[in-house]
C-alpha cells in the first residue's frame, strides 16, 4: 500500500509519478492474480481497455471510481482504493506547497523593491487640521487608521501592500501582536506619503479617535493636535 510514509521529506513531482507507477504496477499484480486480463478488468469497471493499461504503466490515476470497482472485482479487500486515496492526498499536499512557494516567492520580489529598513520616523503634517502625526512605528491602530482613511476593503488593501488579507488582518488584530516587519513597516511609509491630503487629513483625525478595538491601545502615535508634540513610540 502507498502511503505518506514511503516519501520521506517534501513531496515532489517526480515522486507523485513515481507513486503513479507503484500503484498501476499494484493494480497489474492483482488482476493477473485474478487470472484476468485488462480487457476484462475493462468491461467490468465500464472503462476501456486502453485506460486500464494507461492506468498500470502509471499515465493516468483516473477516477476512485475505478478503483472501487477495481477492489470489487479483484477481491483486493479495499487495498487499491486506500493506496489511490494515500496518492491523492500527498497530491493535494504537493500542489498546496507550489502555491506557498508561488506566494513566498511573490512576497520576495516584493520586498526587494523597498526599501531594507523604514525611515526613523514618518512625518505627516495635515494643514487642514492644523496637525502633525509621527509614525515612529505601523501598529494594529496605525494600520487600521490607515485602511479607514483610505477607505479600503482589507482584501482591495492588501492587494495594494501585495501581501495576503490573511497578513493584514493579523496586523489588525490588537490580541496576535505581530506587527508589520521592517520592509511593510517602508510599505505602508511609502502608501501614506503617496496618499492624497484628504486621505492624509482622515489618517491624522482617525488617529485622535478613540480606539473602537481597545480603550488603551499602547504606543499611540501623539500629534500636535493633542496639545502636546509629537513623539515615537
Amino acid at each position: 500500500m502507498i502511503g505518506t510514509d514511503a516519501v520521506p521529506g517534501p513531496i515532489t513531482s517526480e515522486q507523485i509519478r513515481d507513486l503513479q507507477k507503484a500503484l498501476g504496477r499494484q493494480l497489474a499484480h492483482w488482476r493477473k492474480a485474478a487470472g484476468m486480463t485488462q480487457a476484462a478488468l475493462a468491461r467490468r469497471t465500464a472503462y476501456s481497455r486502453s485506460s486500464v493499461a494507461n492506468v498500470e504503466i502509471g499515465r493516468n490515476a483516473i477516477t476512485r471510481g475505478f478503483w472501487e470497482r477495481a477492489d470489487r472485482e479483484l477481491r483486493t479487500q479495499g487495498s487499491l482504493v486506500d493506496a489511490f486515496d494515500a496518492l491523492q492526498e500527498l497530491i493535494i499536499t504537493l500542489r498546496r506547497h507550489q502555491a506557498w512557494v508561488a506566494e513566498h516567492e511573490r512576497l520576495l520580489r516584493h520586498q526587494a523593491a523597498v526599501p531594507a529598513k523604514p525611515p526613523p520616523g514618518l512625518m505627516i503634517t495635515t494643514p487642514a487640521c492644523a496637525c502633525t502625526v509621527a509614525i515612529a512605528r505601523w501598529g494594529e491602530r496605525e494600520v487600521l487608521a490607515l485602511r479607514e482613511a483610505l477607505r479600503l476593503s482589507l482584501g482591495a488593501f492588501a492587494e495594494r501592500l501585495r501581501v495576503l488579507p490573511s497578513v493584514v488582518a493579523t496586523w489588525e488584530d490588537r490580541r496576535q501582536l505581530e506587527p508589520p516587519n521592517l520592509m511593510m513597516q517602508a510599505a505602508l511609509d511609502d502608501l501614506l506619503k503617496l496618499a492624497d491630503q484628504d486621505t492624509r487629513t482622515r489618517f491624522a483625525r482617525i488617529l485622535q479617535m478613540p480606539p473602537m478595538r481597545s480603550t488603551g491601545h499602547p504606543g499611540r502615535p501623539r500629534s500636535t493636535c493633542d496639545g502636546g508634540p509629537a513623539s515615537p513610540r
